[in-house]
């Protein structure tokens, strides 16, 4: 699959406003957000207050907002809920999307591809505001994602980007993640680590585009260092059991496993536990990334995962919310841009990290805060 042109407009919520112009697109025809006015200078003693009111002053814009927001719906269609991110992504969202008068819809496949086909494509069909999508893999909802776009309806993409590329994606930039998962096992495990340079990747389902272009990332980076072997690249379908049960065979057929990589730190965790059993915990390396929050710092605190690449959850949730809300007021066309929001990504170990990426859906804050 090809990978966005690394030209593609970066945004983060400051930046909002010019994202159109950033990427060469603009308004449709819609109402575009009125200028803000320069700040008047400070009057004079006795002088008159400048007039505040006006379709050009703050009253004006915060109507602008209002009429273009409240009553909308935003449509939702995770993998499945009851998963840490996704639960993360769904609470942020409809926090924020509440805060600003929208609806906010939830349609949960609960991990079939069928049901979230026909989620998506009944939702294009009753026409929401904005459809918010998590892709299974890149070919699933292509067709559907295209016919939203062509009846005007914006789409947002989480985490996994399919085939067909939708006004704005929000999430990791997995090739990235894969160069940096490569270049901790190579710094581990490569030349003159002394280690057998013996490595178990767990993938997900082989055709989402975590998969694809993790495995892009990492498979160039071993390719620099000869003493990295790769073992075992199985895939684990995000299920921590599978990913056990592969891991357990490597490790019977290679004692002297130097690492394991898995594409997700929920799926990975059922790997780590078979190099518990074995009795090999802080001897082979496990490396994963994710976004789970308070999960995802039990695991880096109990030892099961020696490093997690992650990636604020919450924060692309409120990207998503503040990029449907771009779209919305300005009246653009779904196709008249095409912009990623490329999340940052956070090392994670033991006594290493920033708490705050101890979210807990359970539990608005975080615990210790108050």
């Amino acid at each position: 699959m090809k990978r966005w042109n690394r030209r593609t407009c970066r945004i983060s919520a400051a930046l909002l406003a010019l994202v159109l112009a950033a990427c060469g697109g603009g308004s449709s025809g819609g109402n575009a957000v009125p200028a803000a006015p320069q700040p008047a200078a400070t009057p004079a003693a006795g002088a008159t207050a400048p007039d505040l009111g006006g379709a050009n002053s703050s009253a004006g814009l915060h109507a602008h907002a209002d009429a273009a927001l409240r009553g909308k719906t935003i449509a939702w269609v995770p993998i499945a809920t009851g998963v840490p991110i996704t639960d993360i992504w769904t609470r942020v969202m409809r926090e924020e999307a509440q805060a600003r008068g929208m609806k906010f819809v939830v349609r949960d496949p609960n991990f079939s591809t069928t049901a979230g086909l026909q989620a998506v494509s009944s939702l294009v069909d009753q026409k929401p505001d904005v459809l918010v999508v998590h892709n299974p893999n890149v070919q699933l909802y292509a067709k559907e994602l295209k016919r939203a776009e062509e009846a005007g309806i914006p789409v947002i993409q989480v985490n996994m980007i399919s085939n067909y590329k939708t006004a704005a994606y929000v999430g990791a930039d997995w090739h990235e993640v894969g160069r940096m998962l490569g270049e901790e096992v190579v710094r581990q495990c490569g030349s003159g680590s002394g280690k057998s340079g013996k490595v178990a990747i767990v993938q997900g389902e082989l055709t989402s585009a975590n998969s694809i272009e993790q495995m892009e990332g990492i498979t160039a980076t071993f390719a620099r260092d000869p003493a990295i072997k790769v073992v075992s690249s199985q895939a684990g379908n995000w299920d921590a059991t599978r990913a056990h049960d592969i891991t357990t065979t490597v490790l019977q057929q290679h004692p002297d496993l130097c690492a394991s990589v898995g594409f997700w730190s929920g799926m990975e965790a059922g790997a780590a536990q078979a190099v518990k059993a074995a009795g090999k915990l802080g001897e082979v390396k496990v490396y994963s990334s994710g976004g789970d929050g308070k999960v995802d710092c039990d695991y880096v605190d109990s030892g099961l995962i020696t490093r997690l690449l992650s990636y604020d959850a919450p924060d692309q949730a409120k990207a998503i919310i503040q990029l449907a809300s771009f779209i919305l007021q300005t009246g653009a066309r779904p196709d008249a841009f095409r912009v990623a929001n490329y999340s940052t990504l956070h090392w994670m170990e033991k006594g290493k990290y920033d708490p705050a990426l101890c979210y807990d859906p359970a539990n608005r804050w975080n615990e210790g805060t108050s």
